[in-house]
């Protein structure tokens, strides 16, 4: 969804308004002149030469004028060998037309003329109103898009040059001043601020920044000036990540969507054949008119366009309220199915805890520096938190070390590396086990009862040493936990640490049970082991040890802060270790499904009401529907969809906070308000700075000015 489908919707927008005022200039003289419509009116005045003839000719213009996106749907639904709502209006307009054409040239009888130019008008009318809504949801990424700013200050020989965003590449160094926005992703070289990454997070609470802290392009600068170096440029940058993956989700089809389709096409066969049953019936039983025009009735009011529409407003929509609540989705359909989940798994590191370990006891059966040492020479070849924990706690005590040879990491178990001539081992209580070394010292059993996280080192065969650890509770998982269980849902918890630590950690937050001493390649089968009991299990982890389980449970959801290889295995992604938003993508999930089956209800539902009243089955009692006010029902049903979906945008997070307030401008070919700042582009026109949003509009504008102008 580019400039392209930005530019085709304001297309449709335009022509739709176009010909509906046409036509409805039209349809005045039709009306007036009208036998029915004099009779309701006492307008019997009004007579003119050749009356019939003339109403034909405005009714053939409105039908070739008017209705030509519904005849060119028409022939477009027949060659792709798919018809649908397009069929129906097109079959209508025509058979109302070239019946009441034959009742003036051919044989007397009643015309339908100004059914059918009310009908053409009123679908016009639909068409226009439904193609702003969806123009407005398909803005969502481009919403997105214009976050970023579109000129940089670049720092160059101690020189301050404004250039485009565009041409920024790694390495650049910026400036940003109070107010402004960060043009490009890196990291702070120098001043101290509060940073507005509500874009990111969907909280508008500044965060404080300093030297060494990263930005993120698009966010808003507080009160502090800062120097920032680029580490990410173009389509390297978070935000346009955030815009490829939404744009693919928008893309992609979802189960409810496949219902729809369905629902769709059986809807189309089902209007043809009650229309055509409906005209036999009362050709039989009453007069050809009054067949028609039930027939007629029928198939406009049964036109399945909304159901067509009833699911992607909601997705286009969703998406993008998602992505500005930090939650970025990955797969569509695994986003539908977490409203169903009933058991949630937490991976225990990182997730519902911190996953920062800082040593807390250190005990050694060698002098404490050599154990100190070995250990840190493996262990500074690891990215495992707990690793960079002993080696952090190494250098504070002035250690010296040097990285180890033939260095392996032994998954789920330790690491391995020879230093020097001797073979240093690191790892868990399993890994002693497998070794056949036995723990008998009470100092090391009373930490296990602590809960806190034993490390071993061994030398050359020999226990050389223990590392306890601790790891802190995110505050947030007290609270995430609490709200999964107010709202039915079981929660579990996975873990590689020993039964004690598994126990406290579990107790403490609430947990309703936890797995315990669970090697990577066991996560997974953990989870078909809940799934297999009649589970739906959502799994939340942030490891490379958490992908197997992430794609084993129905769905997968992974930290933001984890690892490239949890958010490839993942199908939804939290932009921030904040276990609290699993409630709230569970939320948004059941709100967004809530609003798919009342779009649905909206777009087919009333025709369980509305069809027999079309086809005349209470005309007996008085009660039948002309074919305007089929039309009419139609379209509301359509404009309700539309609407409906737009909804969804109270659920999107407060804006960010402009530090300085700015005046918005117009762009002329679309007529969208948006900030000088983050425009595409402008250009100068008879003295004016005339403002764009998109690269379509600005060359739309340059083929005829004085059109935008007026």
């Amino acid at each position: 969804m580019g400039a392209h489908a930005h530019h085709h919707h304001i297309h449709h927008v335009e022509e739709f308004k176009r010909r509906f005022w046409v036509s409805l200039i039209l349809t005045i003289p039709i009306l007036l002149l009208s036998e029915m419509i004099q009779m309701w009116l006492g307008l019997y005045w009004i007579r003119i030469p050749f009356q019939r003839e003339i109403i034909s000719l405005f009714s053939l213009i409105v039908y070739f004028y008017g209705g030509w996106p519904f005849l060119r749907g028409l022939i477009q639904e027949i060659k792709s060998k798919q018809p649908g709502m397009m069929t129906l209006i097109g079959t209508a307009v025509s058979v109302a037309l070239f019946y009441s054409l034959g009742t003036i040239f051919l044989t007397d009888g009643k015309d339908f003329f100004w059914e059918l130019a009310t009908l053409i008008d009123i679908m016009l009318l639909g068409h226009w109103v439904e193609a702003k809504s969806v123009l407005g949801a398909s803005m969502a990424l481009e919403d997105l898009a214009r976050i970023m700013p579109t000129t940089a200050h670049l720092i160059k020989d101690g020189e301050v040059t404004d250039i485009p965003t565009s041409q920024l590449k790694r390495g650049d160094i910026v400036l940003i001043r109070p107010g402004e926005k960060v043009p490009s992703d890196g990291v702070i070289i120098e001043g101290e601020s509060t940073v507005d990454e509500s874009l990111l997070t969907g909280e508008s609470k500044p965060i404080e920044k300093k030297v060494g802290d990263k930005v993120v392009g698009g966010t808003i600068n507080g009160e502090g000036v800062l120097k920032v170096r680029i580490e990410r440029a173009g389509e390297e940058t978070y935000l346009s990540q955030v815009i490829k993956l939404v744009e693919e989700v928008q893309e992609s089809k979802s189960r409810t969507q496949d219902l729809a389709n369905k629902a769709a096409a059986l809807l189309f066969y089902a209007a043809l054949g009650v229309g055509i049953t409906t005209f036999i019936v009362w050709s039989l039983n009453a007069n050809f008119d009054f067949a028609l025009e039930r027939a007629v009735t029928v198939l406009v009011i049964a036109c399945p366009h909304a159901l067509g529409l009833a699911i992607p407003l909601v997705v286009a929509s969703s998406t993008s309220i998602a992505a500005k609540n930090g939650i970025l989705i990955k797969d569509r359909r695994a986003f539908e199915a977490i409203r169903n989940v009933n058991v949630i798994v937490f991976d225990k590191t990182g997730t519902l805890t911190v996953g920062k370990f800082g040593v807390s006891d250190v005990i050694s059966f060698i002098p404490e520096k050599d154990l100190l040492r070995l250990t840190a020479s493996v262990e500074v070849n690891s990215e495992h938190v707990i690793a960079k924990a002993i080696v952090e706690y190494a250098r504070n005590r002035s250690v010296k070390f040097s990285r180890a040879k033939e260095f392996k990491a032994l998954p789920g178990k330790g690491a391995y590396g020879k230093v020097g001539k001797r073979d240093v081992y690191i790892g868990s209580i399993n890994f002693l086990e497998d070794l056949g070394i036995k723990v008998d010292d009470p100092r090391i059993i009373e930490l296990q009862g602590q809960g806190k996280t034993i490390i071993f080192t061994i030398v050359d065969g020999v226990l050389a040493g223990a590392f306890a650890l601790a790891d802190s509770i995110r505050a947030e998982s007290y609270e995430a936990v609490k709200l999964l269980r107010e709202r039915g849902i079981k929660v579990y918890m996975l873990t590689g640490d020993s039964e004690e630590v598994a126990r406290r950690v579990a107790e403490e937050i609430g947990v309703d049970d936890y797995f315990a001493r669970v090697l990577p390649d066991q996560k997974a089968e953990k989870i078909r082991l809940l799934r297999e009991g009649g589970n739906r299990v959502a799994m939340v982890g942030d490891g490379v040890n958490d992908a197997p389980a992430l794609v084993a449970a129905d769905v997968g959801i992974a930290i933001g802060a984890g690892t490239d290889t949890a958010i490839e295995s993942a199908d939804i992604i939290l932009v921030k270790s904040n276990p609290r938003d699993v409630v709230k993508v569970i939320d948004i999930s059941r709100k967004v499904y809530s609003k798919m089956m009342q779009n649905l209800w909206w777009a087919a539902g009333y025709n369980i009401v509305t069809i027999p009243l079309a086809a005349g089955l209470l005309s007996g009692l008085g009660l039948s529907l002309p074919p305007a006010v089929g039309a009419i029902i139609m379209s509301l049903s359509t404009i309700i969809v539309a609407f409906n979906s737009q909804t969804l945008r109270k659920y999107e997070p407060e804006a960010p906070r402009m530090s300085i307030k700015k005046s918005l401008v117009i762009d002329p070919v679309c007529k969208m308000r948006i900030d000088p700042d983050t425009a595409y582009g402008k250009i100068e026109y008879k003295g004016k700075t005339i403002y764009f949003c998109s690269k379509v509009c600005e060359e739309e504008f340059k083929k005829n000015p004085m059109k935008y102008m007026k």
